[in-house]
């Protein structure tokens, strides 16, 4: 489809075939770039703090001694993995919008009420948190996960050297949980042009296409919406080329430093 003329009605066998011109008309748009910009800053936000926070959470919790508290935050936080954007979606439109809980909490410092989900300068940045807040709790299982391969004896060396809590979590728990750290992050490569449809579907608006739309929102609108076929299976032919070198990048990095095989 992505190399045809494509027509519903004549199916692919009689459908004109055009070779690479749909690609040459992507590259051709002076939207192209815009949308491929927005797809890696997104995504690469997402990467980043979607690795750090996980890790960072997950020390902390460690470190809790009291069990039921600490099984209790840690499915708190796990919980929003289970909603679909189309409900936080609609919870993130209430909260920030002009009248919603940020902007009335603003308001108690004066400050006038900001449209945050129709804002290109603050769009971005609020998928890229909105996003880390709903997966961190499930990046925090696997690393506490990693932390109970840890050899108990090396805290009690520690102790015995006068190590504090502090000391332990640099020279020996952080340490430990590397492998996992480079395989979780090596892994995540795959998915840096993958910003998030369900996310930026619920969430954007034509006021932030600028800065929201993303390559899979755009090939929907154009493909389907636009009943651009053709184009839109051209724009993302060429994002699941790239995709699977990426993966296959992704993997080798896993396989030489964290010792991850498939096969």
């Amino acid at each position: 489809m992505a190399f045809q003329d494509f027509i519903p009605a004549q199916g692919f066998l009689h459908s004109q075939w055009v070779g690479f011109a749909h690609f040459q008309y992507m590259f051709s748009l002076p939207d192209s770039f815009q949308i491929f910009r927005n797809t890696i800053v997104i995504a690469v936000g997402k990467i980043i703090l979607g690795t750090l926070a996980p890790i960072i959470f997950a020390l902390l919790l460690n470190e809790v001694r009291v069990k039921w508290f600490k099984e209790t935050i840690q499915t708190i936080v796990y919980l929003p993995n289970f909603l679909s954007w189309v409900v936080l979606g609609a919870v993130f439109t209430m909260i920030l919008s002009d009248g919603g809980m940020v902007n009335q909490f603003l308001g108690l410092f004066g400050i006038k009420p900001i449209s945050f989900l129709a804002s290109n300068t603050w769009f971005q940045p609020l998928m890229i948190i909105t996003d880390v807040w709903k997966g961190y709790g499930y990046g925090t299982i696997i690393y506490l996960a990693a932390m109970t391969a840890i050899n108990p004896d090396l805290y009690e060396s520690a102790a015995l050297d006068g190590a504090n809590r502090w000391q332990n979590i640099i020279h020996i728990t952080l340490p430990s949980i590397v492998p996992m750290i480079i395989l979780v992050a090596t892994l995540s490569l795959g998915n840096i042009l993958n910003a998030g449809f369900d996310q930026i579907f619920n969430l954007y608006n034509p006021v932030v296409y600028p800065t929201g739309d993303i390559i899979d929102t755009y090939v929907y609108r154009m493909g389907l919406r636009g009943a651009q076929y053709s184009f839109g299976a051209a724009v993302g032919l060429l994002k699941s080329v790239i995709s699977l070198v990426l993966i296959v990048f992704s993997y080798k990095l896993a396989k030489k430093y964290a010792h991850y095989t498939l096969f």
